[in-house]
């Protein structure tokens, strides 16, 4: 697992960045938040996060630690996958995001875009026990 990137931003794009370590560009995809704060030509460094699939290695790079943590975590929730997982980063601050699953704030995650009554019940059922330890 690449667990983190450390390099120059040669470029901001829709969906990520791109960081240059090592002489190699990374593509990174992040929240619009994580996108925000970084700069071309500035120095980052991102907690990251590998997702294989059968025709993709895709990154995702995250501010801290917390945010990266809570993204895997997020995903092991039946029928969230790392776009869902990221669109909930997106919306909610991790503290905001755990609260929401500790209280069954069914209200707050319905906010994220993907999420339904049906979903957010879900993954409070499947999460709330895993966030408490977190």
């Amino acid at each position: 697992m690449i667990a983190s990137v450390a390099g120059t931003v040669t470029a901001l794009q829709a969906d990520g960045v791109v960081v240059r370590v090592g002489g190699v560009g990374l593509a990174v995809q992040t929240t619009p938040g994580t996108r925000a704060r970084l700069r071309v030509g500035d120095e980052a460094v991102l907690a990251t996060s590998l997702v294989v699939r059968e025709d993709s290695l895709t990154l995702y790079g995250f501010a801290d630690d917390e945010e990266r943590e809570l993204f895997e975590l997020l995903q092991t929730a039946s029928g969230v996958g790392p776009r869902l997982a990221q669109a909930v980063l997106t919306v909610h601050t991790p503290d905001t995001v755990r609260r929401a699953l500790l209280t069954e704030d069914l209200a707050a995650l319905t906010l994220v875009p993907g999420i339904g009554r049906k979903g957010a019940q879900r993954m409070v059922l499947e999460l709330k026990d895993k966030v408490v330890g977190t």
